[in-house]
C-alpha cells in the first residue's frame, strides 16, 4: 500500500496554479476525543483547508505552546493511541480526499517501530509526516522506509538555520519544507514579520524546487494574507485548537474551527 505523497504534491501544485497559497491546518488527534477530534479536521477540510497535520499527542512537547499542550494533555488524559492516530488519518482522508500528515516527535515512532509506523500510516491514505526534532543526519532510517511507502518525509527549517544547513534539510526532505517564522514554541503572535520572509527566500535559493510553507503565529485572515504573499502555504494550529478549547461544546467547537478555517481561506486568496 502506497501512500499520498503525490496527492500532497499535486494539491500544493494546483493551489500554485490557482494562484494562492494552500492552507495547511493543524489539529491534534484525540482532541477533544477521537471521535470529536475526526469531526473538527473534517470540518477544517470541508470550510477550505487544503491539507490538515494530524497531531500525535506527545508528553512533552517541546516545541508546542500553551494551547497545544493543554490540547495534548486532554488528548493523552482520554487514552489516545496510536492507533487511533490512524484511524483518524483514515477517517479524515476517506471523507474528503485531501492529503493528511501526522506531525511528531521522533520518540513515540522509534519506539512503536518506523517500518510498522509508515506502512500503517501508508495504508491509512496518510501522505507524510512532519518531524520537527529529528535531525537530517540521523533521519536515512526514517527515509528509507517513507520512500519505499510513498510518504513524504518534511523537516522544519528556523531562522537560525544557515544557508548551509537549508541546503542539507531541503536536499532531504520532500513534499515541502516547513519554514518556522520565528524562534520560539508554536502560538498566535500580533505579527509573523520579516523573518519569515526571509527564510522562505534562503530555503528556495537552496534550489530544490520544494514548496516552502510558513508556520507558527498565523491566526487571522490578515496575517494569512500576509504570509500568502511570500510563501507556497500557510500552516495554522494553535489558532484551531484555541477556537475548541474556548467553546463551551463540541458543536460550538465544530463551528468555530468552520468559521476560522472559511476566513483563513480567503486570506491565502488574497482577501485580506
Amino acid at each position: 500500500m502506497s501512500g499520498n505523497i503525490q496527492l500532497l504534491s499535486d494539491t500544493l501544485a494546483g493551489a500554485k496554479a490557482e494562484g494562492r497559497s494552500a492552507l495547511i491546518a493543524y489539529l491534534p488527534a484525540g482532541f477533544p476525543t477521537v471521535d470529536g477530534g475526526i469531526e473538527a479536521i473534517k470540518a477544517v477540510l470541508e470550510s477550505g483547508a487544503d491539507v490538515v497535520e494530524v497531531g500525535l499527542p506527545h508528553s512533552d512537547p517541546v516545541l508546542d505552546g500553551p494551547v497545544i499542550q493543554t490540547a495534548d494533555d486532554i488528548a493523552l488524559r482520554g487514552g489516545v493511541r496510536i492507533a487511533d492516530v490512524m484511524r483518524t488519518v483514515r477517517e479524515a482522508h476517506r471523507a474528503t480526499g485531501k492529503p493528511i500528515l501526522v506531525m511528531t516527535y521522533w520518540n513515540p515512532i522509534d519506539r512503536y517501530g518506523v517500518e510498522r509506523f509508515t506502512a500503517e500510516l501508508a495504508e491509512a491514505g496518510g501522505a507524510g509526516c512532519i518531524l520537527p526534532d529529528l535531525p537530517v543526519q540521523e533521519s536515512a532510517l526514517w527515509r528509507e522506509h517513507a520512500e519505499k511507502h510513498g510518504l513524504a518525509t518534511i523537516f522544519v527549517v528556523a531562522p537560525s538555520s544557515k544557508d548551509e544547513r537549508l541546503a542539507e534539510i531541503t536536499a532531504a526532505g520532500s513534499g515541502f519544507v516547513y519554514a518556522a517564522s520565528l524562534m520560539g514554541v508554536t502560538g498566535t503572535r500580533e505579527s509573523v514579520g520579516a523573518q519569515a520572509q526571509d527564510l522562505v527566500r534562503r530555503t528556495r535559493a537552496t534550489g530544490t524546487g520544494l514548496p516552502v510553507c510558513v508556520g507558527l503565529g498565523v491566526s487571522n485572515r490578515a496575517q494569512a494574507a500576509e504570509v500568502a504573499g511570500f510563501a507556497d502555504g500557510v500552516i495554522v494550529g494553535s489558532a484551531f485548537v484555541k477556537r475548541m478549547l474556548d467553546a463551551p461544546d463540541e458543536a460550538a467547537g465544530l463551528a468555530a474551527v468552520r468559521e476560522l478555517a472559511g476566513d483563513l481561506a480567503k486570506g491565502v486568496r488574497g482577501q485580506a
